[in-house]
């Protein structure tokens, strides 16, 4: 391992771009039922501003609101149209099913492939994500 710990490390957040602080966490709490972990001024109109999926587990995504024109223009396409992150589930049909209801933009209809049951939707800003329940 290089000299690096094995279990000390983790990915614990991902800062996605966003155009506005407060429509970015009503659609992440009210869309997919995160909870809002951290909302925090720093002055001069910047937050640190953090969601997680329901129960904590997994990354926190860090919504950064766009300042420059770069940053404006990686609004929506992160990852230059690929998917950008993956929302595991351990119950695929019921969350597809509740976020549909809620008015997430699925891009596809649900598809099972050799690593489990997945569908791909965008976020408020069109950031794709595979809605994923993994075979075990």
């Amino acid at each position: 391992m290089s000299g690096f710990a094995a279990s000390g490390r983790r990915v614990a957040t991902v800062s996605v771009v966003v155009a506005d602080y407060d429509q970015a966490i009503a659609w992440y709490v009210d869309k997919l039922g995160f909870m809002l972990a951290e909302d925090v001024d720093l002055g001069g109109g910047k937050r640190w501003v953090t969601v997680a999926p329901g129960g904590g587990q997994g990354a926190r995504l860090l919504l950064a609101k766009a300042d420059s024109e770069s940053q404006v223009a990686a609004i929506g396409n992160q990852t230059g149209g690929r998917v950008f992150l993956f929302l595991e589930t351990d119950d695929f049909s019921r969350d597809h099913a509740l976020m549909l209801a809620k008015g997430v933009e699925f891009r596809e209809a649900p598809r099972h492939e050799a690593y489990g049951t997945v569908a791909v939707f965008a976020d408020i800003h069109g950031n794709l994500w595979d809605l994923l329940e993994p075979k075990r």
